[in-house]
């Protein structure tokens, strides 16, 4: 979701969301439903409290997340959907949204959740690394990150198995797969810190280029 090498540019969802405030039928859709329910139950079972959501789109998981969370921050690159996703979310004093792209736009402060829900295939390699890099920088001690990657075809630089791949051995200086579910249409992978891995140690390997 950046205007940097193959990544599909802002403009691209810009021009999407004109045509169609809800593209991907997010309101309506049993696949999207069915996901959404997973992606919850996928969750450690505790309340999070400062949660990112990246490609937050119109606001229905968010909403759905905001449950778990003291403080949600969702993201997307374009002012249509936001503009949606702010009515959708308009009884959770506890989101905030912005316009941001990703990984150069990346905000600050740190998470304990970070959430990609079908966003990382439409990055390339590089920017994918970039926002595994982005998300170990901003990560709190018992942050954990949820990857979820639509598994068919893709007319995008990286699919949505080698996305998850990729950001999993980008990341793996702080961050192992604790949970993973895949059925037929997605993959679905919660990351939590490796065991045996500081917050010094990461950052000490991150320091020396490991």
């Amino acid at each position: 979701m950046t205007a940097s090498g193959g990544s599909v540019p802002p403009a691209y969802f810009s021009e999407m969301y004109r045509r169609d405030s809800d593209p991907w039928k997010m309101r309506t859709s049993d696949y999207e439903r069915d996901k959404y329910r997973e992606t919850l139950a996928m969750l450690p079972p505790r309340r999070f409290r400062r949660a990112l959501e990246v490609g937050c789109s119109i606001g229905v998981l968010t909403g759905l997340l905001a449950e778990h969370c003291e403080h949600l921050l969702a993201i997307d690159v374009d002012d249509l959907p936001l503009r949606e996703a702010r009515a959708t979310c308009r009884d959770r004093p506890n989101v905030v949204f912005e316009k941001r792209v990703v990984p150069g736009e990346w905000p600050q402060g740190t998470f304990d959740l970070v959430v990609f829900s079908e966003v990382l295939y439409f990055l390339d390699q590089h920017d994918i690394e970039a926002a595994a890099r982005r998300t170990i920088s901003s990560a709190s001690g018992d942050a954990c990150v949820v990857l979820v990657n639509w598994l068919g075809p893709t007319d995008t630089q990286v699919h949505g198995e080698l996305a998850a791949d990729l950001f999993i051995a980008a990341s793996r200086e702080m961050f192992e797969i604790e949970t993973q579910r895949r059925t037929r249409n997605y993959r679905m992978d919660v990351l939590v810190r490796a065991r045996g891995r500081s917050a010094l140690d990461s950052a000490v390997d991150h320091f020396n280029g490991d």
